[in-house]
């Protein structure tokens, strides 16, 4: 997996102060896209032990609530599986923290994937800037969707998350 940034202290992309990984490769390339340069799969740096420790540093800090995965896509052919076991890694050892995911799929597409067993938060669907709506709270567009994940996994039915 490769990625573009690691951000620290934000709190645009979910609740409370988060560190947010920015992931490179993305197959959506939504029209006006607000993060073009994440699009390219072989863009920014490999993913290594230094970077993964960055953000475990930062998640053990107690004002910070959790991790955002943004990109790009994280569930991008050539992330899900990195994403999975770094979203797996972060539940057992943070296990009060909460994690969230932004993808261009849909929460009907992303179906089956293990991933979710480790989200809180899934915000789904591509950007659409027709539907752009600069008041939505965590998302971009009114097609985009804010899922509380373990609830929903629980119901089988589509829950939002609710702040």
């Amino acid at each position: 997996m490769r990625y573009h940034n690691i951000t620290k202290d934000d709190m645009l992309n979910g609740d409370g102060l988060r560190v947010v990984l920015w992931v490179a490769g993305c197959s959506h390339c939504c029209r006006e896209c607000h993060n073009p340069v994440t699009w390219d799969p072989n863009g920014g740096l490999e993913f290594d032990d230094a970077a993964k420790q960055e953000i475990f540093e930062e998640l053990s800090k107690d004002y910070v609530s959790g991790i955002t995965f943004s990109g790009g896509d994280p569930l991008h052919y050539q992330n899900i599986r990195e994403v999975t076991r770094l979203a797996r890694e972060i539940r057992e050892r943070f296990p009060d923290k909460t994690i969230w995911l932004y993808t261009g799929s849909t929460w009907e597409e992303v179906q089956g994937e293990e991933v979710l067993k480790y989200l809180d938060v899934l915000v789904d669907g591509e950007f659409k800037i027709d539907l752009f709506d600069p008041n939505l709270h965590w998302k971009g567009s009114s097609n985009q969707k804010v899922i509380n994940v373990p609830d929903s996994l629980k119901t089988g039915k589509i829950i939002l998350h609710c702040s």
